[in-house]
Parts: C-alpha cells; structure tokens; sequence
C-alpha cells in the first residue's frame, strides 16, 4: 500500500469511534512511523484551559495501536494495547498537537513504541511509551 492508502485506512477506521470525537487525524507514515494530529480546544482541555493528559493518552494509544495494526501482519491478530506511560512535560491551550509513534521493539506478540507529542513550533508536549500485544483472533 502506498502513503494514501494508508492514512485512508486509517481515516476509516476512525469513524464512529473516541477518535472521531477527539478529531484525531492520521497525517504522516514512513516505513517506521506513523503520525497523527489533534486540534487542541476546550473539547480536550482540563478545567483550567489547557489539554488534559487524558487527551494526550488517548492520542498516543490512537496512533501506537494504528501503527501496529499497519506496520504488522494482523490478518490473523488483533492488536489490543496493554501499558501506557506517559510525561507530560508541557502545557498547551491551543493549536494541534502531533504524535509520531515509533519502534522501540517489534516483537511477534508485544511491540513497545516511543510516541512523542509536539507541538506546531516542535516542541516536546508529551513523551508516552506504549506496549500492544497482537492477539490471535477468535474463529467463529
């Protein structure tokens, strides 16, 4: 598949889920990463103006879990997310955010990513860490 296909793929997989909500929106894929962008406005924001960690949390397992579902062969697997770390080393009130999920492991059965959050200006938002786990599916 070709960079289109892809970020179409994964547009199509974002409907009538917590990421079309958040409007997460896959923009970038390489041969090892994929990046997506979240508008940062009062919908993601904690009580006092500026994006609650949970936003960026779900962001990062959003593009990690995508980017497993692309980069592995999940014809017979499902990918399920199973630990999240997250430093949030910067507040933000406006704008998009970025994470760009990268290979820290990729293993058959566990895949461990780095996901850095930035800002427009590149500046480091959120560091995360997730381990997925591909699943065999169930037969019916």
């Amino acid at each position: 598949m070709n960079k289109e296909e892809i970020l179409g793929m994964c547009a199509k997989m974002c409907k009538n889920t917590l990421m079309e909500t958040l409007d997460i929106e896959f923009v970038d894929v390489g041969e090892d990463f994929l990046t997506a962008k979240m508008p940062v406005t009062p919908k993601v924001h904690q009580p006092d103006g500026v994006l609650h960690g949970g936003a960026s949390v779900a962001l990062a397992e959003s593009v990690g879990s995508a980017a497993s579902y692309i980069f592995l062969d999940t014809k017979d697997f499902v990918i399920r997310g199973i630990e999240i770390s997250a430093n949030h080393l910067k507040s933000i009130k406006e704008g998009d955010v970025f994470a760009k999920a990268t290979f820290i492991h990729k293993g058959r059965t566990t895949q461990l990513w780095n996901i850095h959050i930035t800002d427009a200006a590149d500046n480091l938002i959120s560091l995360v860490k997730l381990t997925t786990i591909a699943l065999p599916k169930k037969k019916s």
